[in-house]
C-alpha cells in the first residue's frame, strides 16, 4: 500500500474517492438512511476538492482509502471495507500525526467502531454536541489526542 499526497485533482479522483466514502459510508454509517448519504455525496466531493490535505491510500494505483486534514485535524477518513481492519486506517493516523502535527478529530457517535479505533490510537473524547455540521441529529464527539 502506497501514501499519496493529492496535489492534483483530477474528476476522476473525486469520483473514485466519493465512491470509497459511499461504500465505507454504507457499512459503517448504519444510522444515516439512503436518502441521507445521498444528501451528502455532493458535499463531500466538494470537500475533497477543497480540503488543504488529502492524503490517499492505494493499493495497485486503486484507492482503498483517504484522509483530509485541515488545521491539525483530521476531518474525513474513510476506508474502503474491502481494507478496513488490515491496517489502513492506522497507517494514514500515523501519517497525519507524523506529518501533518494532526492532534483533533470528531467522529460520530453513532459510529462507535470509529471512536474505538481512534480511542486505540490514543485520541480521548472532549465534548460531545448533539447535533452534526449540517444541524441533523447525530451527535458528534470531539476528540483530541493529548500525548
Amino acid at each position: 500500500m502506497d501514501l499519496i499526497l493529492y496535489k492534483e485533482r483530477p474528476p476522476e479522483l473525486i469520483e473514485a474517492l466519493g465512491e470509497v466514502w459511499r461504500c465505507s459510508v454504507e457499512a459503517t454509517h448504519t444510522f444515516l438512511s439512503g436518502e441521507d448519504i445521498d444528501g451528502l455525496a455532493p458535499l463531500v466531493k466538494d470537500a475533497l476538492g477543497e480540503i488543504p490535505v488529502l492524503v490517499g491510500a492505494e493499493i495497485n494505483g486503486i484507492p482503498a482509502g483517504f484522509m483530509g486534514i485541515a488545521d491539525g485535524k483530521i476531518e474525513m477518513l474513510f476506508l474502503s471495507p474491502d481494507y478496513a481492519g488490515q491496517g489502513t486506517g492506522r497507517r494514514l493516523v500515523e501519517e497525519a500525526l507524523r506529518t501533518y502535527g494532526v492532534r483533533y478529530v470528531d467522529v460520530n457517535e453513532q459510529n462507535p467502531n470509529a471512536r474505538g479505533f481512534y480511542e486505540h490510537m490514543g485520541f480521548e473524547v472532549v465534548e460531545r454536541l448533539p447535533l452534526d455540521e449540517q444541524g441533523n441529529p447525530f451527535p458528534i464527539l470531539k476528540m483530541q489526542l493529548f500525548s
